[in-house]
């Protein structure tokens, strides 16, 4: 079985499991973050391209139309999971002042014929009446993935639907922008990518040395801790993800409940406690590197995922 018969069997499964029952519960709800670029420690470069692709066309529109350049299109984060791209888009909401919808398949999903479409088309109107709003649909791929490859008619009609709903963008519904969210971009529908879709590719890589630092020392606050040394740990999680590092600090917690449990004394949380956690664990981003590379390498036409290799290269990746 191939990648995306996976994805498709999985897409299945969800679609057979879920219900949205819309007289008892809320498809979405709206928020407005209070996390800016500000609050999103490293990342400079993506912070950088999202900035001159995204926020400035909206904050200054002037500019960009004395170039011949308009605001609009969409941004689609991708990378390996477990890297920001949640809170990288919430951060991009809270620079431009806007409200905040997080869908997920599970929210959208209807085991009726025409709900799902229905459900996506009652997103978008929500933010609609919600403006400025940002819509973050997240596993993007599991929602928008290519129709050539589905085998099911329900599946290619959500993807219908969700192209119908990015062209509406471009037809008077100003204000309402759309983040997209994968870790697997080359399953989307070639139609995503059309300019006013999702136009503004941006890669989320693991987080630096010094951002794995700052990781760490937050993942453990208001913990009891011994004397640590956070900056040896960050040099020894090369490709670590912010995910990977908090499951090492989850598993040294545990080491020391265990200690606590056998003493009866509150101990502290070492740094042999997290040494042995790191010798257990590995980093997740390593896999999802070796799939990007290969179809970075092979079957990129237009250079989309050079980045990828640029990046594998310079941290020796192999």
């Amino acid at each position: 079985m191939s990648d995306y018969d996976e994805l498709s069997e999985r897409r299945r499964n969800k679609l057979k499991l879920m219900q949205f029952d819309k007289d008892e519960h809320s498809l979405v709800e709206s928020d407005k973050p209070k996390e800016t670029f500000e609050d999103v420690g490293g990342l400079e470069e993506v912070k950088k391209k999202i900035r001159m692709n995204f926020i400035l066309p909206l904050q200054q529109p002037e500019i960009f139309k004395a170039y011949g350049k308009e605001a609009g299109g969409s941004l689609l984060l991708f990378g390996p999971p477990g890297c920001g791209k949640t809170f990288l888009a919430r951060a991009v909401a809270g620079e431009i002042d806007a409200n905040f919808i997080h869908i997920e398949l599970q929210a959208i999903l209807s085991m009726y014929v025409g709900q799902s479409e229905h459900n996506l088309h009652d997103v978008f109107q929500k933010a609609r009446e919600n403006k400025p709003c940002v819509i973050f649909i997240d596993e993007l791929d599991a929602m928008g993935g290519s129709r050539h490859q589905m085998r099911q008619h329900h599946e290619r009609m959500l993807v219908n639907q969700l192209l119908t709903e990015l062209d509406g963008l471009q037809s008077g519904n100003d204000q309402v922008f759309v983040i997209g969210a994968t870790n697997t971009p080359w399953y989307l529908d070639s139609a995503l990518r059309r300019p006013g879709r999702f136009n503004h590719l941006v890669f989320v890589p693991p987080p630096e040395e010094e951002e794995r630092s700052t990781i760490l020392q937050l993942k453990l606050a208001g913990k009891p801790t011994s004397s640590l040394s956070l900056g040896k740990l960050a040099a020894e999680t090369k490709l670590f993800s912010g995910a990977d590092l908090e499951q090492v600090v989850n598993d040294a917690v545990t080491s020391a409940m265990e200690r606590t449990f056998e003493t009866g004394e509150i101990q502290p949380i070492t740094q042999d406690d997290l040494r042995k956690a790191l010798k257990e664990r590995k980093a997740t981003t390593i896999e999802w590197f070796a799939t990007a590379r290969n179809y970075a390498t092979f079957s990129d036409v237009n250079g989309d995922y050079k980045i990828v290799l640029d990046y594998a290269k310079k941290h020796g990746i192999k």
